[in-house]
């Protein structure tokens, strides 16, 4: 392999699939960078066999060929390489050298017979997901699941992306909230009907990788078990968990009648500070409305802590007064990822689950989004 390349391509490269890349591995060819060098392009790769990262960036070959080298010291060397244009990467007995100005390095390579195939797209796509909203998705569903080593249920730990109707729905639950958030796929066939539990953390991986690349649309293709990610040069595929995820349209309030108009950033604000005074087992901070009343009374106490009682404006009056108790960091977590200025929390009792959606003029990145969160017994 005799490869010349940008710089900033190289670093874009060995970037990008890094997400990819084990930790601490009974396998240590997972540690590696598979890299390739094709007819007029290099292909970077690394997979941890849960998920796998192709990148894909444009180069003169002079010399095809593959090289697995080590990752975690190449994505680290990528980004104190020395400011020249281009870098040169050339294969030799048992290293790889990599010249970038006047500076040579030599990575040792690694077997590259026990590099695993990595899985990749056939047939024909579902369809396209604009990728700001499938940002936008990942970013307010995912952060709701449980971590594996929270849970034996492993249904609970991912994002559920239901197809359908020419859109798709992701959810994500821990057994107590549950965020929702509906985005329009493009292409997506008239009768086409199809679900992928994805790992939350994998979708996060999934948001950072995506972010970066600056492409309009995202293709999505799915196969005997594995989800698979195109987006311009980059192809992003997953296993999916082989759980049943909750029905989470049943589980979603349709009779709420109380409804609290709030300025978000107020309560949001105002959730933060009491927050620092609830019990620590529970978390708890109480919502206290009154019929008719234009403020909205947060409080929480623990002996521990001391007291706190803040008011925030409602925006309208309700109709009926309620006492209900949510634990602050669910409220919290759900109000930081919206835009929009104004929220709704609709209640009906104080032992029944409520909704949070954006409420006025809806920001285009709150546009499907609603969220729904059990409240906290108190004694």
């Amino acid at each position: 392999m005799i490869v010349t390349l940008r710089r900033e391509d190289l670093e874009f490269g060995v970037r990008t699939v890094s997400h990819a890349l084990a930790g601490r591995t009974a396998m240590p060819i997972l540690s590696g960078i598979k890299v390739s060098a094709l007819g007029q392009e290099v292909e970077f790769a690394a997979t941890d066999l849960e998920r796998a990262i192709r990148c894909r960036v444009p180069a003169p070959v002079a010399a095809r060929g593959t090289a697995v080298l080590p990752g975690h010291v190449l994505s680290q060397l990528v980004g104190r390489l020395p400011e020249v244009e281009e870098v040169r990467l050339e294969s030799l007995d048992a290293q790889v050298r990599l010249v970038c100005g006047s500076a040579t390095f030599e990575l040792p390579l690694l077997p590259a017979e026990d590099y695993p195939q990595l899985p990749e797209p056939l047939g024909d796509p579902i369809g396209q997901i604009p990728t700001a909203p499938l940002l936008q998705a990942i970013a307010q569903t995912a952060f709701a699941a449980l971590k594996a080593s929270e849970t034996t249920r492993l249904a609970l730990t991912g994002v559920d992306i239901v197809l359908k109707e020419g859109g798709a729905k992701f959810a994500a639950t821990n057994g107590y909230r549950l965020a929702i958030k509906r985005v329009p796929v493009l292409g997506l066939p008239e009768r086409f009907e199809g679900a992928f539990l994805v790992d939350a953390g994998i979708m996060s991986d999934l948001q950072r990788v995506l972010s970066g690349l600056g492409v309009e649309n995202t293709v999505l293709y799915g196969e005997s078990g594995q989800l698979h990610v195109q987006a311009g040069p980059v192809t992003f595929s997953c296993r999916l968990i082989q759980e049943q995820f909750p029905d989470f349209e049943r589980v979603i309030p349709k009779d709420n009648q109380i409804g609290l108009f709030l300025p978000r950033e107020e309560f949001l604000a105002t959730l933060r500070r009491t927050e620092l005074f609830a019990a620590e087992e529970s978390g708890a901070v109480t919502l206290r409305a009154v019929a008719q009343s234009t403020a909205l009374e947060v409080s929480a106490a623990s002996r521990e802590r001391g007291k706190s009682l803040e008011g925030v404006e409602l925006l309208r009056p309700p109709s009926r007064g309620i006492e209900v108790a949510f634990k602050a960091e669910y409220l919290i977590d759900a109000l930081r990822r919206m835009e929009s200025d104004q929220v709704a929390l609709w209640l009906s009792a104080p032992e029944r689950a409520g909704l949070l959606e954006p409420a006025g003029h809806i920001s285009p990145a709150d546009e499907g989004f609603i969220y729904v969160c059990m409240p906290v017994r108190l004694l």
